[in-house]
């Protein structure tokens, strides 16, 4: 009984996994009858995967069935979660049922313990944006996976460049491949290749922290510029400043202790907190409530319309006049 669960925030990652998989067990000139791709976002689609996957092939050796968006480890409907729980012991041996997933699944829930007790899992998680050897790791990942090798200046340079964003990770590295040919990435490539103005919302968040406006103007006008959806930067801006908020706070409260601030503020490792320390050293909690309000203020105009450049230069310049009216100049 072959069910896959494969689930994580890398869709990159997941899609390749799924397409792996295609290529094995299908036979390409059976495929328009023993390849099935329905969406669980309809509950409909979501019973026809159970439905098919109880249906051995009538021609070739497997039959895959692969549900995108599955919903059985999350949220489940009461009728869904029935109807699988009865048809798991029924699926033959020759079909394989692809639960495809974003979200982690519920361990609370009986149908993720009952997929559990006899799925294949595979997590496919993209490092914190924080996380500088973790995007290192997926660099070094994902070049394996497309069976590519190369030198670990040459990781570190992609991750330096790239991030966490797996999708331009893997055209990166391809290209890197054809620039290469048969010899390892070297980092003298990727600087030859790779956009050298690359950046991540975390540097736009230091520069505001330092007072330096002009640069996170620039900073977040080479994102936008890559084509980094600007809600997505003010989420990562928004997140990054509420831990140091937190952190702040709380020391002004006297607590010593790392683990009891992480847990607080939502930080899953507490080490991370060491460093968070060092970057607000001397910074009081009203100027990070300051640039949390105009990062508000920035949503707002921007789910009002705003164009993405105009929003955060208007944003990012009246606090830069507010800072130096209180009489802390820009730098």
């Amino acid at each position: 009984m072959p069910i896959h669960l494969l689930w994580g925030d890398d869709e990159a990652a997941r899609n390749r996994a799924v397409e792996a998989l295609v290529q094995e067990l299908v036979d390409p000139a059976w495929a328009s009858i023993t390849l099935s791709r329905l969406d669980g976002n309809d509950p409909n689609q979501a019973a026809q995967a159970l439905e098919e996957a109880r249906t051995p092939p009538f021609v070739g050796d497997a039959r895959v069935v692969v549900l995108q968006r599955s919903p059985f480890c999350n949220q489940c409907p009461a009728e869904l979660a029935t109807r699988l729980e009865a048809g798991l012991g029924l699926i033959p041996p020759s079909c394989h049922l692809l639960l495809v997933s974003a979200t982690k699944p519920d361990a609370r829930l009986r149908t993720t313990k009952a997929l559990k007790a006899v799925a294949k899992e595979q997590s496919f998680q993209l490092p914190a944006v924080w996380d500088g050897g973790g995007q290192v790791d997926l660099v070094a990942r994902t070049a394996r996976e497309l069976g590519l090798t190369l030198e670990p200046a040459a990781a570190a340079a992609l991750a330096e460049a790239i991030g966490s964003d797996s999708s331009r990770l893997a055209s990166e590295l391809e290209k890197l491949s054809l620039y290469c040919g048969a010899q390892s990435i070297t980092a003298a490539a990727v600087a030859a290749l790779i956009d050298s103005q690359a950046t991540s919302s975390l540097a736009v968040g230091d520069a505001l922290l330092a007072g330096q406006i002009a640069t996170a103007i620039g900073l977040v006008d080479a994102l936008l510029g890559a084509n980094e959806p600007a809600l997505r930067i003010v989420a990562a801006l928004t997140s990054q400043l509420r831990g140091w908020l937190w952190v702040a706070l709380l020391d002004q409260t006297g607590e010593q202790d790392v683990a009891v601030i992480a847990k607080a503020a939502g930080i899953g490792n507490p080490k991370r907190i060491y460093v968070m320390r060092k970057q607000i050293r001397g910074k009081a909690a009203g100027q990070l409530l300051e640039l949390l309000g105009r990062l508000l203020e920035v949503e707002a105009a921007l789910k009002r319309g705003a164009e993405p450049g105009n929003a955060f230069r208007d944003g990012f310049l009246l606090l830069g006049s507010r800072q130096t009216a209180a009489g802390r100049p820009l730098r």
